[in-house]
């Protein structure tokens, strides 16, 4: 019964992700590029683009879902993936629309874009990095600024693993050591600097959540960063 039930979501996938009529659909690349500001936390593009807390998307459409070499996909877009789906104008409208709908056990803790025009936008912007990505000119990744501005200092703590598995022990009462992220997202496996600028960014309340920014803002610095070498090896 599963194996009948895999074959049927793969033909529903690969009906979504070949539909007609989708290219002209894309939206204004220059408001895209406005709108991927709420995705430069786990994503980059562009030249040198590389994997962060989510995925690089240079070459995104066409891609196979869950087949980038090297990053650790939820179980469920593999599957997706090895089913027959393969990003395009569509599934990536689906999926943008409402990650936890399209893929129950996706990690990306992003609550989608509901505004059609906006998530148009954004795809005419990223679809001019799989087309000709070497002849865009901007938004390198290294050029999107920080959430927060931290000092050399900051960035250069190496954290202690070991303090950061003692300290760990009240952020695990709401996040899962095991990268599961119902209802709450995951935290294991995060670049360290992603981790280190992302509990800043709450510790100076740029980031809105009160009771991160409470938690965050009880951590010295150092305490930060042994929190990220410890989740990050996970």
């Amino acid at each position: 019964m599963q194996t009948i039930l895999r074959h049927a979501a793969a033909a529903v996938l690969v009906a979504v992700a070949t539909g007609p009529g989708m290219a002209d659909d894309f939206g204004d690349a220059d408001e895209g590029a406005r709108v991927f500001r709420k995705c430069q936390a786990c994503h980059a593009v562009g030249p040198d683009a590389f994997s962060r807390t989510g995925p690089h998307l240079n070459d995104l459409f066409g891609r196979r879902a869950g087949a980038l070499d090297g990053f650790d996909y939820s179980a469920g877009l593999v599957r997706m993936g090895n089913d027959g789906l393969a990003w395009d104008f569509a599934s990536l409208d689906a999926y943008l629309e409402n990650p936890k709908a399209f893929a129950s056990d996706t990690r990306m803790n992003f609550v989608g874009l509901k505004d059609a025009e906006d998530r148009a936008d954004v795809l005419a912007f990223l679809r001019q990095y799989s087309d000709s990505p070497a002849n865009i000119p901007g938004a390198a990744p290294t050029a999107a600024p920080r959430e927060v501005e931290l000092s050399d200092d900051i960035l250069a703590l190496v954290g202690d693993v070991a303090y950061g598995e003692y300290l760990s022990s009240e952020c695990l009462t709401c996040h899962q050591a095991d990268g599961g992220a119902t209802g709450i997202p995951a935290i294991t496996g995060w670049p360290e600097e992603d981790f280190v600028v992302a509990m800043h960014a709450y510790k100076e309340k740029i980031r809105p959540h009160p009771v991160m920014q409470m938690m965050a803002g009880r951590l010295a610095d150092d305490e930060i960063a042994a929190l990220a070498a410890y989740f990050g090896g996970l």
